[in-house]
C-alpha cells in the first residue's frame, strides 16, 4: 500500500476537523506534482497529516483516503480562495479526494524532530526547497516516523 504525507494549515483545516467528521473533501491542490500524486491516491491508503504554516509545523496524526479522485468544484467556485479563472467545466486541471480519520497524535511530530533522524533524510519533506503539498512516504520513512511518534508517548 502506498502512503503519503499531505499538507494543510490548521487555521484553515486540522486534524481535528477531519476528526470531528465522517468524511472531508481534501481541495484547493494548485502544484501539478501534487496534483499528480492525488491522482495516483486509492482507496484505503494512509497519509500523515501535516500543520504547515503554524507555530510548530509537523504531523498531527493519521488520515486515509476515502474516495479516488475527482475534479475539484472548488476551482469554477469565484467565492473561492482556490478559484481558476482559466478552469472551466469542460476544462478543470485540478483534483481533490476524499479523507477519512485514522489517528491524532497526542503531540505534534515537529518538523525539526523529523529533519534529525538519520532514516528520514531521503523524505521529500525533509528536503531544502521541497514545498509540495501532497508527496509520496517510503514504507520505511513511514515505519521510522511512526517509531519516532510512539517514542514521543508517555509510558
Amino acid at each position: 500500500m502506498p502512503y503519503w504525507l499531505m499538507k494543510s494549515e490548521p487555521d484553515e483545516f486540522s486534524i481535528e476537523d477531519l476528526a470531528s467528521s465522517a468524511s472531508a473533501r481534501w481541495d484547493g491542490v494548485r502544484n501539478f506534482q501534487a496534483r499528480n500524486y492525488l491522482r495516483e491516491m486509492k482507496v484505503g491508503d494512509l497519509f500523515f497529516f501535516y500543520h504547515s504554516s503554524c507555530a510548530i509545523p509537523g504531523i498531527a496524526g493519521i488520515g486515509r483516503v476515502v474516495a479516488e479522485a475527482y475534479t475539484d468544484p472548488t476551482a469554477l467556485a469565484p467565492d473561492s480562495p482556490y478559484f481558476d479563472g482559466k478552469a472551466s467545466a469542460e476544462r478543470n486541471p485540478w483534483s481533490a479526494i476524499d479523507v477519512g480519520h485514522v489517528a491524532t497524535f497526542e503531540r505534534v511530530l515537529p518538523l525539526a524532530t523529523l529533519k534529525t533522524d538519520p532514516g528520514l533524510t531521503g523524505l521529500a519533506l525533509v528536503k531544502k526547497g521541497s514545498r509540495l503539498s501532497v508527496m509520496p512516504v517510503a514504507p520505511d520513512e513511514w515505519a521510522t516516523i511512526l517509531r519516532i511518534a510512539n517514542e514521543r508517548l508517555p509510558d
